[in-house]
Parts: C-alpha cells; sequence; structure tokens
C-alpha cells in the first residue's frame, strides 16, 4: 500500500486484498454497486448504455461482497473527488471516452484492456515495495485464503463466485499445522476423561 502510487490504486489493492475482487470486477465497478450504509459491494452485470460498457461477471455470476471499512473510506475520499454523473469508479472519464471511440471503430473487443499498463505499473510498485513474484490476483488469494480460515466454506464459495465448491476446497482449504495442532488441544480436552490424574 505505501508503494502505491495514488488514492486509485490503494482503493484497487485494498479491494482486491479485502474484498477478494477480481482485477475486472473492481474495474467495472459503479458507484450505484457500492452501498456504503451497509459497506457491501454488489458485483453484478452491466448493460451498453450510453453511461456504462457491457459487461458481465465470470461465470455470469451476481453476488454481494464486504467492504473492510479502510476500503470505504478510500472509497469515500475518491467519490468526493469523482466527476458529477461519471457512474464509474476506476473508469476515468477520460478513458471512457477512448473506449467508445474504438468500440465506434470496431476496435474494442472483450480482451481489450479497460485499463492501459495495469500490470506493468503494478510491477514497477510491487518491486518499489520490494516484494517478489507477486500478481495482482495473488491480493485476491489472500482474501479467500483468510476468509478460509475463518468462515465456513460454503460461504468462501459464495463470496469468491467459484461454481463448484471443490474449487475453493481444493485452493483454500488445506490444513496447516496451527490446524493439526488446534486438533490435537480439542482432542486432549475430549479425551482428558480417559486419564487417571
Amino acid at each position: 500500500m505505501d508503494a502505491a502510487k495514488d488514492i486509485w490504486w490503494k482503493a484497487l489493492i485494498s479491494l482486491a486484498c479485502g474484498s477478494g475482487l477480481k482485477r475486472n470486477e473492481i474495474l467495472n465497478l459503479t458507484w450505484s454497486d457500492i452501498d456504503f450504509e451497509k459497506q457491501i459491494i454488489h458485483i453484478r452485470a452491466k448493460a451498453e448504455t450510453a453511461q456504462t460498457i457491457e459487461w458481465e461477471p465470470k461465470d455470469h455470476e451476481n453476488r454481494v461482497v464486504p467492504i473492510c471499512d479502510q476500503s470505504a473510506r478510500m472509497l469515500v475520499d475518491m467519490q468526493a473527488e469523482a466527476q458529477e454523473k461519471h457512474p464509474y469508479v476506476f473508469i476515468s472519464p477520460a478513458r471512457l471516452q477512448k473506449i467508445r471511440e474504438r468500440q465506434k471503430q470496431g476496435k474494442w473487443t472483450a480482451r481489450s484492456h479497460i485499463v492501459n499498463n495495469m500490470r506493468n505499473n503494478f510491477l514497477a510498485m510491487r518491486d518499489k515495495a520490494g516484494m517478489t513474484k507477486l500478481a495482482l490476483h495473488d491480493l485476491r488469494r489472500s482474501a479467500l485464503t483468510n476468509w478460509a480460515q475463518r468462515l465456513p466454506m460454503q460461504v468462501v464459495q459464495q463470496l469468491a463466485a467459484h461454481s463448484d465448491i471443490s474449487t475453493t476446497k481444493k485452493y483454500y482449504f488445506a490444513v496447516r499445522l496451527e490446524d493439526l495442532q488446534s486438533a490435537g488441544k480439542v482432542l486432549n480436552n475430549i479425551m482428558s476423561w480417559c486419564s487417571d490424574d
């Protein structure tokens, strides 16, 4: 976070790490997707309109995820600086205009980059922070791993938007050494009635 270039990047990193959002879910967020009072974000499809670009979440699944206090504060700050009536949180008005121009020219596809040079900018910040082998998607993995240590598997599955719970189980519910130690303590407490002491 300290190496982040600006509030745009700080908020994006916070949402990836705190809410487990995928890159395109973050980039396609509109202000109407955010419920500041309940501190939740609606990940939902966008129709092609004069203000929005057509977009569909992966697996076509709409869902709701929580926002941590840190992310909420950053989003409030961003909203205070946002251009009035511009719908997007992370797509600037100038970038939206460029996308519209490319659409008119037939040069915009589903594989086009919503934000240019995003990967290179992230890698530059990562290097500045002295971290190695970290990708933007690893921030999402961290969020899901943290949830997996504290929440039931079906809740993590829903928050992650995994269509199959086996994906959640395979990648985020590995048994750790601490889990084995905790299980040993539980076993000792249960079996204490057998003790001769």
